[in-house]
């Protein structure tokens, strides 16, 4: 645990070799990147943090002010805690806020790995209305649903990444921790949504890059990542063909083989020790 003036910040770390630091997405902690870290055996030292309203770690955003700074200020923390330079991994919502991190450049980062970040605002700067707006009826019906009291109205969102029936399939704990930090999930949102990716400002980002997505995935995540790739300057792209959002978990050796090759190949580059 990291102790802040702002509020602690979840801190993990186990394992040996190339520090990768894991970010997590929404409703979720340090613990969804477990069954990656576990395919990997002892290959790295791996590092895993919970953001913001997740886990030990502690709320800084509010309705008013909702940006993704926060997220990355306390990001930024784990980083150097952990020492730089690192490998810096994000799913999800954890993902735009890797991006954040490498687009502010105020920590050690060797190398990005996003995977399907919720980048709505580069379908928006690219004028990508069909796909933009897919997200937009999603979050509005959903937030909707909230507001009229249904505590399960999380539901559509989960199932808009995974496809029918997903959160409905998910164990009654995982399920039931997704419900009780809906309200932390919107924030996310606000944030995703006040988050400006112009294809200038990705343009900016000189560390290794790799995109990956899953080829089951919604066509506007895919569209989003498959973006994302093309404006990270020099990036590798992937799309996990039968995977969807959640892939750290029910694809879980592809993805750290992605990563882990990723890695190597950036070490090998800078001639880092493996």
């Amino acid at each position: 645990m990291i102790e802040e003036e702002r509020g602690r910040v979840d801190y993990h770390e186990t394992g040996a070799g190339p520090t990768i630091v894991l970010v997590p997405g929404s409703c979720s902690t340090g613990a969804a990147w477990r069954p990656v870290i576990a395919a990997w055996g002892s290959r790295f030292r791996c590092v895993t943090m919970s953001l913001l309203g997740y886990g030990g770690t502690a709320e800084r955003r509010t309705t008013r002010d909702p940006s993704i700074s926060h997220e990355a200020d306390a990001l930024e923390s784990v980083i150097r805690k952990a020492g730089g330079p690192v490998h810096l991994v994000g799913h999800s919502f954890g993902g735009l806020v890797a991006l954040a991190v490498a687009l502010r450049n105020r920590v050690a980062v060797a190398s990005l790995a996003v995977l399907e970040a919720p980048a709505v605002q580069v379908l928006r700067n690219e004028e990508d209305d069909r796909h933009y707006r897919a997200f937009r009826r999603m979050t509005q019906s959903y937030f909707a649903d909230f507001d009229r009291g249904n505590v399960e109205a999380i539901a559509a969102m989960i199932d808009f990444y995974g496809g029918a029936g997903t959160f409905a399939s998910w164990p009654p704990r995982v399920r039931s921790y997704a419900m009780e930090t809906t309200r932390t999930n919107i924030l996310d949102w606000a944030s995703a949504y006040g988050f400006s990716l112009s294809a200038a400002s990705l343009a900016t980002i000189r560390i290794p890059g790799l995109v990956v997505w899953g080829g089951a995935s919604h066509p506007a995540v895919q569209r989003a990542n498959a973006l994302l790739g093309e404006r990270l300057g020099g990036a590798d792209s992937v799309r996990i063909d039968g995977a969807a959002h959640f892939m750290t978990a029910t694809h879980a050796n592809e993805v750290a083989d992605l990563i882990a090759l990723h890695v190597h190949r950036v070490d090998e580059l800078s001639g880092a020790p493996a």
